[in-house]
């Protein structure tokens, strides 16, 4: 279940055609390349009903969600959640969402999404574009491994924006299928300071996530043993806190939850040690299996 393990060491910030991941687009996608069609077909335009800078952007969204390998072969979450008798094909639960949220952060395909989660909102509460280009630039001068277009990261940055922003008109119509995949889980607000757009991801409670989708994130993250530091849980690269944006008490709720659901977790606490234990440890594809079984 785990995105390869080859990640692409390059930076990624463009291949969407400018254009934010669609509700349906997925579903759509992923039963196009099941039906043993490639996006380089002639007619994948005509297939697919879409142009063909969004056949371009469907395939790109597909591998920043995990959905479809860099080889272009479907992935086994793929299968697992958009088969006509899958988990959730058409993207109904939140806990989906949610999901594909940690996809797109974790599988680092699309750069943007793993820097603005695991750096750019530790190094300020409240960010602008212009802060995002910053970054990249003192990356860009310290690795010295890339170069970039500003108008690319311009574009880039403004459809991370379309991906999580929620408008007022799409908070009442839950149908648009014009807004991003992610915008009902309400990650990112937006306000006027001045001449200058801020935004801010601010860490909460997030008592809408599932206990479950905590718990596969955790169990996702091949580098954990049995015995895993709430620290680690708290503050790594990918840390569940990072890319769900739980605070300390809500990440400490969930694991209070999980440990009366689940006996075969225990959580310590001894002189200020906080651990989470794994008595048997469960493949984390069993938990989806699980909470979409219910």
């Amino acid at each position: 279940m785990n995105p390869s393990s080859s990640k692409p060491t390059r930076y990624i910030f463009s291949g969407h055609e400018s254009f934010q991941c669609r509700h349906l687009w997925l579903k759509k996608g992923y039963d196009f390349v099941k039906s043993n069609k490639s996006f380089n077909d002639d007619d994948a335009v005509v297939k697919l009903g879409v142009g063909k800078n969004m056949v371009n952007s469907i395939r790109f969204w597909m591998k920043a969600f995990n959905i479809l390998t860099q080889k272009e072969e479907l992935t086994v979450f793929a299968d697992k959640l958009l088969s006509d008798n899958g988990y959730d094909p058409y993207i109904e639960d939140e806990a989906t969402i949610w999901l594909l949220h940690y996809y797109l952060v974790k599988n680092r395909f699309a750069t943007t999404y793993s820097l603005i989660f695991n750096e750019l909102r530790r190094e300020k509460i409240e960010f602008s574009k212009e802060n995002f280009i910053a970054l990249i630039k003192r990356k860009a001068e310290i690795e010295k491994s890339f170069i970039f277009n500003e108008k690319t990261l311009n574009e880039d940055f403004s459809v991370f924006i379309k991906m999580y922003l929620r408008s007022n008109a799409q908070a009442k119509d839950k149908e648009d299928n014009f807004s991003g995949l992610l915008t009902e889980l309400d990650l990112l607000k937006s306000y006027s300071k001045g001449k200058e757009e801020l935004f801010t991801i601010e860490n909460s409670e997030r008592i809408e996530i599932p206990d479950e989708v905590i718990l596969y994130a955790i169990l996702d993250n091949e580098t954990f043993e049995s015995s895993i530091s709430f620290n680690s849980i708290e503050m790594n690269q990918d840390s569940v806190s990072s890319i769900f944006a739980i605070n300390r008490p809500g990440l400490l709720l969930k694991i209070e939850n999980l440990t009366q659901k689940y006996n075969y977790i225990v959580f310590n606490d001894n002189a200020g040690i906080k651990e989470l234990q794994f008595k048997t440890r469960p493949k984390a594809i069993s938990i989806l299996d699980e909470y979409y079984a219910n």
